[in-house]
């Protein structure tokens, strides 16, 4: 069964038939063919695994996941193909990440979303940990969602992602969280996780070594 769903994951995705001065990458996800351009020279502007199988869990369990008017806010959005496909689902969509990626970002959202979305979604900058109050203050940011994948890796702001979610999540926030298993030192982000955050598992991949987690407050998790 996982190698059937990795499969169809991995179908989604296709190369242009013609080399064009531009490299891009196609994805078929809620109805729409999705082109992204990418850019070799950052992690961030690489489309992951974990975004396609985000991608696909949001548009095979929109049911149980309406996004539809939904606040949601993505966070790492890289070349922004979750938060693409999020508001192509009807959310009204947050895209955020570094400074240096807003452009590409900025491009491959309004070019896959423009004139097809309820709600035209918005990119911002967040640098995790930082100025968090001042760009997303808890008074008046409200988010359903908060949308992550591929997030933990070797870098050096693991406690600043984590005051990120902290700050970020209200009582009734649902975390969407994919993750790719690594390395000791970022797995071990999963048990701190978890000492503010209940965490459940949605769906496990052994053959991309990805799981996907949906994530609430402490004491706050649905049964």
């Amino acid at each position: 069964e996982d190698e059937q769903i990795v499969a169809e994951i991995m179908r989604r995705r296709f190369v242009p038939a013609l080399i064009t001065h531009k490299a891009w990458e196609g994805f078929h996800f809620a109805g729409h063919e999705i082109r992204i351009t990418e850019a070799t020279d950052s992690y961030g502007a690489v489309v992951w695994p974990s975004a396609l199988v985000l991608c696909y869990f949001l548009e095979t369990n929109s049911k149980q996941y309406n996004l539809i008017d939904k606040n949601v806010i993505e966070i790492g959005a890289g070349t922004g193909l979750v938060s693409i496909v999020a508001s192509l689902l009807g959310a009204l969509v947050t895209a955020t990440d570094l400074p240096e990626l807003l452009g590409n970002l900025q491009h491959n959202i309004l070019q896959n979303t423009k004139l097809k979305c309820k709600h035209q979604p918005c990119v911002k900058e967040l640098s995790w940990g930082i100025d968090l109050e001042k760009n997303f203050p808890r008074s008046s940011c409200h988010f359903d969602y908060i949308m992550a994948a591929d997030v933990v890796y070797h870098h050096p702001f693991l406690d600043e992602l984590l005051r990120t979610f902290d700050h970020l999540c209200k009582n009734d926030t649902v975390i969407l969280w994919a993750m790719k298993f690594r390395l000791e030192k970022e797995n071990q982000f999963v048990g701190r996780f978890q000492t503010l955050f209940d965490l459940e598992v949605i769906s496990n991949f052994p053959g991309l070594n990805i799981t996907l987690y949906k994530a609430m407050r402490k004491g706050k998790m649905k049964a």
